[in-house]
């Protein structure tokens, strides 16, 4: 079926200036502004759902970074394969399940590669650069971004953090998305138009987590206890990416079409919108019971549950937060739990816009060399698989704007998957997200998972030292289903480090120091990182690794009511704060095409420590000092259909066993326990 049917068009806007739209749809119909929601028969007899929104094709090699869809976490050197962070995207679990998934990364598909093993990147066009060339100059070299800041005459340490974090950004950004809050397209054009319809006055969400409202006019029904906007909290097991350690955390909300909310007479009831929620979770999550309908209930008892996938008009809001050590869910500060901040870094939103099935994909119908398709002026690309994504940022002074095309095309790198247009839209994607998600997969099962985002149950301790570990935790590590032990356990034993950079923060540094000793019967003291020599540092980087596998097999990474160690999630409000402003120096320079992590000082997990035996030069074939920044690696230079790709090892060794330091999991998939029966 051709998805996209496209006439080059012009149209007038505003005071009479022309603009050219590019490519829009030549079967579009009346406009309309209700919810898509008209997925009522099997997937492939779906009619195409319209709405006056137009977009523009747009080659990325007009960015500064054509690859910005590949993250920087990519570009890290694994420590001779001790440390594998790559496998929690580049998986082909979920794929080869045929869950929501046609992206395997991990070598099932040989046209994709495996991206566990190599820096293969993308293949070198003649209008690109290289993609082996790291762009996340913030990133590499923090100290520029520092630069920059100075240069506008800008004292970060004259910025109260605190109190800028607890400002909100929020509402004013609401506020200038026209229309109905029920309505996932305004229908209004301008830059919030998709700006998702979600009212932080509403928030939280309720014990149950659905978000209730005293306007009638933002909701659906009303309850005995309010009044139902639609939106419900997702809690769910979190990353190595947004996490508080890494200075950023989520909350996320989902929203099913109004028709899910409704019984078969037609009437709202909360009940039946319950179910399908509960229905649409086993499906996401491969745990659909003998029981369980072919269908959705009340009015939705049309559309076909399908394995893997949502329902069309599915709505996704997900706004990302600073970390704020005081926020718990009964802070002054924040009325946010799980150290979410008042202030937001960004907004984003996703939108299930068309039917997608990667059964009938091939792998190889990839297409990361073709153009996007976006809508610079109204702040939203198509992932090429089904979704559009809006997404809504600070700007130099903090208030929230759209996404510029290159901004937006970051988001791709993750929530994507192969498609197949007529003509070709870029898709990119990981192997680990479900139907292009990475939440809803991971959420807590029952009603642990309908709740505002918490991780783990933060709570602040009163009293704490600014220097110290901020709270605790009130949960346990949720089991992976498949790979038998807990998923936090399974990071820290794969990645040996705190996030996906294989960093480990200096907080956590420091208790693995006071725990991981002889005197409490470990074989050897916590190492610091010895870089004297690429030697020296693979010999203390392996003892990490063996010790803190000792720690995880021992349940020390766990506290003595069976939580996890708070000094291993949470970050001294300090840290915290420190982490907010340099993330801020990137607000007010707006380079955030040039990277939003930016640490203290350049990760040594981005510095040249090979052996001989692994080294590998710079692109022009100049050797690598030791110590030096990798800003690029070796590509194909030859003639084959693989020229220009990257071949540069990883390190990794598919070969070595768990249990004798290896770190290869190409099968990962990311899903939780299943609960007990209902």
């Amino acid at each position: 079926m051709n998805r996209h049917n496209f006439l080059l068009t012009t149209v007038w806007i505003g005071a009479g200036f022309l603009i050219l739209t590019g490519m829009t749809r030549c079967d579009e119909r009346v406009a309309t502004t209700m919810p898509i929601d008209e997925q009522s028969t099997p997937l492939e007899d779906q009619p195409v759902p319209h709405t006056t929104l137009q977009g523009e094709f747009l080659s990325p090699a007009v960015f500064g970074n054509p690859y910005s869809h590949i993250p920087a976490q990519c570009y890290v050197e694994t420590s001779g394969g001790t440390q594998n962070a790559c496998l929690f995207c580049h998986t082909n679990g979920p794929a080869r399940a045929a869950l929501g998934n046609n992206n395997p990364q991990a070598g099932m598909e040989p046209l994709l590669g495996n991206l566990q093993l190599e820096y293969s990147f993308v293949q070198t066009s003649p209008f690109t650069p290289p993609g082996s060339i790291n762009p996340w100059e913030n990133t590499l070299f923090p100290e520029r971004v520092r630069a920059a800041v100075t240069a506008r005459g800008i004292v970060p340490e004259e910025w109260d953090m605190a109190a800028y974090i607890r400002e909100d950004n929020w509402s004013a950004g609401y506020r200038k998305r026209a229309g109905d809050a029920k309505v996932w397209d305004s229908g209004i054009d301008g830059p919030f138009r998709l700006f998702p319809g979600l009212n932080p006055d509403d928030l939280p969400a309720d014990e149950d987590g659905f978000v209730r409202t005293t306007v009638p006019a933002r909701a659906f029904l009303a309850d005995g206890t309010g009044r139902i906007t639609g939106w419900r909290a997702v809690n769910f097991m979190p990353y190595g990416i947004f996490t508080p350690m890494t200075g950023s955390v989520s909350g996320i909300y989902l929203r099913l079409p109004e028709r899910f909310m409704r019984n078969r007479e037609g009437v709202f009831d909360l009940a039946v919108y319950q179910d399908n929620l509960d229905l649409l979770e086993r499906a996401i999550q491969d745990r659909l019971r003998d029981d369980d309908l072919d269908h959705y209930h009340g009015m939705a008892a049309d559309t076909v549950v399908q394995r893997g996938l949502y329902p069309l008009g599915t709505e996704f809001a997900h706004p990302l937060h600073y970390v704020d050590t005081a926020a718990d869910g009964s802070s002054p500060f924040s009325p946010f739990p799980g150290l979410r901040s008042r202030r937001v870094k960004e907004i984003r939103f996703m939108y299930k816009r068309e039917p997608y099935d990667p059964r009938y994909l091939l792998p190889g119908d990839k297409e990361e060399d073709a153009p996007i398709y976006v809508n610079p002026q109204q702040g939203w690309i198509d992932n090429g698989a089904g979704w559009i994504l809006a997404a809504f940022i600070e700007d130099e002074q903090g208030e929230l704007r759209p996404q510029t095309p290159e901004e937006l095309m970051q988001c791709l790198g993750c929530h994507s998957g192969t498609g197949a247009y007529d003509p070709p839209l870029f898709t990119s994607g990981t192997g680990n997200t479900i139907d292009s998600t990475w939440s809803f997969p991971r959420k807590f099962a029952g009603a642990a998972g309908w709740r505002e985002m918490d991780y783990l149950g933060y709570r602040a301790t009163p009293g704490v030292d600014d220097d110290q570990t901020p709270g605790t935790a009130q949960q346990g590590d949720p089991l992976n289903r498949h790979a038998g032990k807990g998923e936090f356990r399974l990071f820290l034993d794969h990645v040996v480090g705190g996030n996906l950079y294989g960093v480990m923060p200096a907080a956590m540094e420091r208790f693995l120091a006071e725990v991981i000793t002889p005197a409490n019967g470990y074989t050897a003291a916590w190492p610091y990182l010895d870089t004297t020599s690429p030697e020296a540092l693979l010999e203390s980087q392996r003892l990490r690794q063996q010790l803190l596998r000792e720690m995880t097999r021992r349940g020390d990474y766990l506290d003595s009511a069976g939580n996890i160690q708070p000094a291993l999630l949470y970050p001294p409000c300090r840290d915290a704060l420190s982490a907010a402003s340099r993330y801020r120096q990137v607000v007010v320079t707006q380079r955030y095409n040039r990277g939003k992590d930016v640490f203290p000082e350049t990760p040594f997990t981005f510095r040249y420590y090979r052996t001989p035996d692994s080294a590998y030069t710079h692109l022009d074939g100049r050797s690598y000092r030791l110590g030096e920044v990798i800003t690029d690696r070796s590509i194909d230079t030859g003639n084959s259909i693989t020229a220009g790709v990257g071949i540069t090892p990883t390190g990794i060794d598919q070969l070595l066993e768990f249990d004798a330091g290896g770190t290869y999991f190409p099968e990962y998939m990311p899903l939780l326990s299943a609960p007990d029966p209902e």
